[in-house]
């Protein structure tokens, strides 16, 4: 790879991450991180990054845009597949009977899954769907704010 690919690809995660810490999601880069996070009491919204274009196309926007609601979760939070690679698969170890799926978006209640909204349901699909998929998950498992 050529050393102006390198700084591209550096200037394109330093955007995506911008993007979803702008939006009020925390960024969690170790293990710890997620463990301390994911194992907190009440809901959990993670949104698994990623520099894919359904990722800074849809998933982010999406990611955004749900927060905009009476039900929302208890914390918001991010790993980014590719880049943080520890923290990416202590959170995936968290969501039982999915397999790896980014972008994606994983809602968790005390620790333990409820639903995710993976690629497939991602790729291909309007922001204004995903946000919708969001927000029911949001009515089905969060607390009016």
């Amino acid at each position: 790879m050529s050393m102006d690919f390198n700084l591209f690809m550096n200037d394109v995660v330093r955007q995506a991450r911008r993007e979803i810490v702008a939006a009020g999601y925390k960024e969690l880069t170790t293990q710890e991180e997620v463990d301390e996070a994911i194992n907190q009491k009440g809901t959990t919204l993670v949104m698994v990054n990623s520099v894919c274009g359904c990722a800074g196309g849809i998933a982010r926007p999406a990611a955004a845009h749900s927060l905009h609601y009476d039900k929302l979760p208890n914390q918001l939070v991010t790993v980014f597949a590719g880049q943080d690679k520890e923290a990416t698969e202590k959170a995936r170890s968290y969501f039982t009977g999915y397999p790896p799926s980014s972008p994606s978006f994983a809602l968790l209640k005390d620790g333990k899954i409820c639903t995710m909204i993976e690629r497939h349901d991602i790729e291909g699909h309007e922001p204004m769907a995903v946000v919708q998929k969001l927000q029911q998950a949001f009515d089905q498992y969060c607390d009016e704010v």
